[in-house]
């Protein structure tokens, strides 16, 4: 029997939200979206609206077409995952996270030209 959007979309976000390291208590509290809501969302009891989604995916790191899509990119998730915790962050925590990764992304480029094997 092929599964109902609800429960589909219940799925992927109780997947994201584990791979976030997050408990439902913790993504209630980090998106302002009652615990039982996200109980409910995830169990594929309800289809919440783009209010409640919203504040979710957006701290999940979800895209559409990661949070619709029957195989998303692993590669795309992984970011995407990263993107929901940078959210999470204060202003000035994102920008030490910023200034870190463009150093770090320099110094590997760097190193990445030093390689033959490329």
């Amino acid at each position: 029997m092929p599964m109902d959007n609800r429960t589909y979309l219940g799925i992927r976000i109780h997947n994201a939200r584990k791979a976030c390291s997050l408990t439902q208590q913790e993504l209630s509290d980090e998106t302002g979206v009652s615990i039982k809501m996200i109980q409910c969302i995830e169990g594929g009891k309800v289809n919440p609206s783009f209010e409640i989604l919203f504040p979710i995916v957006n701290r999940l790191g979800l895209t559409t077409s990661n949070l619709f899509s029957v195989e998303p990119d692993e590669h795309e998730e992984e970011v995407n995952r990263f993107l929901g915790k940078f959210r999470a962050c204060n202003r000035a925590n994102q920008m030490v996270l910023l200034n870190t990764l463009d150093f770090l992304a320099e110094q590997l480029l760097a190193l990445q030209g030093d390689d033959p094997s490329d």
